[in-house]
């Protein structure tokens, strides 16, 4: 048979591709890259999705293929934040993607751990009935069932997915049924061990608190047994015979002259008291000498 004859429209687009790819591998220029392939598409213009379509068959292909490398180069250039939209943009809704370019999707936003990214887009996808014609339907499930479903803990979700799928025969749905049990248990133990690391800094933060709580009463118990030895060494003090001792001496100094005969018991008097208030205050350790 003879070849298809591309149309002027697929050829430019074709050409286009040819010099994306270039510049993707040989010339690393992603940039670049992008723009060739964002001129290809708008190039083909609606109308090429992966389902029956009044453009050349040869057309969805380019433009698959168009997108492809465009998101192989907004991935080195890691922005692949933008690579969702940016395929949506000319194929409008989740739907309409073809089966490679919804692959490296998933597969992207797994890699960088944003699966959530591909949830809804997954999911409407795999309802589409035209969709499930596709040859490449069940290695989609599949993929969105292992890279989006149970990364993100949606098991419910994904054994009705596997149950109601007409592609699965009854040994597949099984072994698809064991994967979602163990990945259930897997998560389960995560969070298990999640919540243990998140209770062991709180009992250790507890045993801190009660040792530094201990220490605390400790130190307060020495401290109020000092203060009642020293308030009872200060109720000792003979405050009533210092207090003498100092109005003799008022009355010796100021009353009384001391050179006279009728002083000298006063004073005798008042070196007693002194002796006897210096002995009760000052320990025999460091009481100083007391010279007559």
């Amino acid at each position: 048979s003879e070849p298809l004859a591309w149309t002027p429209v697929s050829a430019q687009a074709a050409s286009l591709l040819e010099e994306a790819a270039d510049l993707l591998v040989l010339h690393r220029d992603f940039a670049a890259a992008v723009e060739r392939c964002e001129a290809g598409c708008d190039s083909l213009g609606p109308g090429t999705g992966p389902g029956p379509s009044p453009g050349p068959e040869s057309s969805a292909e380019v433009k698959c293929s168009l997108c492809v490398v465009g998101i192989q180069a907004l991935a080195e250039m890691n922005r692949w934040r933008e690579v969702l939209s940016w395929v949506l943009q000319y194929y409008h809704v989740p739907e309409h993607l073809p089966p490679k370019v919804l692959e490296l999707c998933i597969l992207l936003y797994s890699k960088v751990g944003e699966p959530q990214v591909m949830l809804e887009v997954g999911s409407s996808w795999l309802r589409d009935q035209s969709n499930k014609r596709l040859p490449e339907y069940s290695s989609l499930l599949e993929l969105y069932l292992l890279h989006v479903l149970l990364p993100l803990g949606r098991f419910e979700g994904a054994e009705e997915l596997v149950r109601s799928c007409d592609v699965f025969d009854s040994e597949q749905q099984l072994a698809f049924l064991g994967t979602i049990c163990e990945s259930r248990c897997q998560w389960t133990q995560r969070e298990e061990m999640h919540s243990a690391a998140e209770e062991q800094p709180d009992a250790t933060t507890e045993t801190v608190l009660g040792v530094l709580s201990q220490k605390l009463l400790t130190m307060l118990t020495l401290l109020r047994r000092a203060l009642r030895s020293m308030s009872s060494h200060f109720y000792l003090l003979p405050y009533k015979k210092m207090l003498l001792a100092t109005f003799l001496l008022y009355l010796v100094v100021v009353r009384l002259d001391p050179a006279s005969p009728t002083s000298l018991p006063f004073i005798y008097k008042l070196v007693q008291l002194f002796r006897q208030a210096w002995a009760a205050v000052f320990s025999p350790i460091h009481r100083p000498p007391i010279q007559d």
